[in-house]
């Protein structure tokens, strides 16, 4: 006979398990399910008495899930998960009418690449609705690991846990210049070139500046930037002004050098190529119809000939 305790594994329960674990707090778990605190701290007080054992560390200042706990808040969004997937599965015997698609990705992809494949893509499925969250990279794989992104869209340099890589396309950094520009004619740079002109440069902290950095560093190289900006498209557009040089991947900035309005130089120094653009799913995950009709078609068009 089956072990009574699945059945609570179905339980509305776990509703509310699930929304603590998230926000990590009862109060605010009680204004998001507009239940009383009182009764999600009786229903988790049960759900604890009939598995054996705690699923939080209780704290002055909120509620932190164990290891049964994290057991536990991983079954209940890999349930999530399949039940969305189920529903997608049975939207698909009508053809891809309807269905969401939900994408993590960083600064560097929603600003040209994503928004032009997703109006490709609904071209094809008038009914497919999508979100699209802008996130700092190390964010990316954390929305898909936690079911908020069914889709990942990032820069990575080492494996991360629970994810699975669907693709991968090396990502080298490109100099960026105006047509016009004193490099534009030029088939490769070396750092020691690009630093005698002025640069158009993301902060100290980014990912780009410290392969930048670090590659200067070995050679002796100073970058002194006349624009510093977290925003891509910002260095990106002061570039193409002629103002100065920006340095990025060559998916960034791929429709503004189709169009003309940069000019994508290579750069020669060893290190520029040390990160690669990551297609990343939750490991084990079968997504739902939509979502992965989407990701065939985004493994597609994400290489370049570059």
């Amino acid at each position: 006979m089956p072990d009574a305790r699945h059945l609570l594994l179905q339980d509305t329960a776990l509703r509310y398990f699930h929304e603590v674990a998230q926000c990590g707090s009862l109060t605010e778990a009680s204004a998001r399910l507009h239940v009383a605190a009182s009764a999600i701290s009786r229903q988790i007080a049960a759900l604890e008495g009939l598995l054996g054992t705690p699923l939080f560390e209780r704290h002055p200042r909120g509620m932190v899930l164990n290891a049964a706990g994290e057991i536990l808040a991983d079954h209940v969004r890999r349930a999530g998960l399949d039940a969305e997937r189920a529903l997608g599965e049975i939207e698909a015997l009508q053809g891809l009418r309807s269905g969401r698609v939900r994408i993590a990705s960083s600064d560097a992809f929603a600003n040209e690449f994503l928004p032009r494949l997703c109006a490709a893509f609904q071209r094809a499925h008038a009914g497919i609705v999508f979100e699209v969250m802008v996130l700092p990279t190390p964010a990316v794989p954390e929305a898909v690991r936690s079911g908020a992104a069914d889709i990942g869209l990032c820069f990575s340099r080492a494996p991360e846990k629970g994810i699975a890589v669907a693709c991968r396309v090396a990502a080298p950094l490109v100099a960026l210049v105006a047509p016009g520009h004193a490099l534009a004619q030029a088939r490769r740079l070396s750092l020691a070139q690009l630093v005698r002109h002025p640069l158009a440069l993301t902060p100290a902290d980014t990912a780009v500046r410290q392969l930048l950095d670090a590659a200067c560093s070995r050679q002796g190289l100073m970058l002194m930037p006349v624009m510093e900006s977290n925003h891509g498209k910002t260095l990106l557009n002061f570039a193409a002004q002629g103002a100065a040089v920006a340095v990025a991947s060559e998916i960034a900035a791929r429709h503004m050098v189709a169009t003309g309005a940069l000019v994508a130089v290579a750069l020669s120094d060893r290190g520029m190529d040390l990160r690669d653009i990551e297609v990343q799913t939750l490991a084990g995950r079968t997504l739902p119809h939509a979502a992965q009709s989407f990701l065939e078609m985004l493994q597609l068009r994400l290489p370049t000939s570059w």
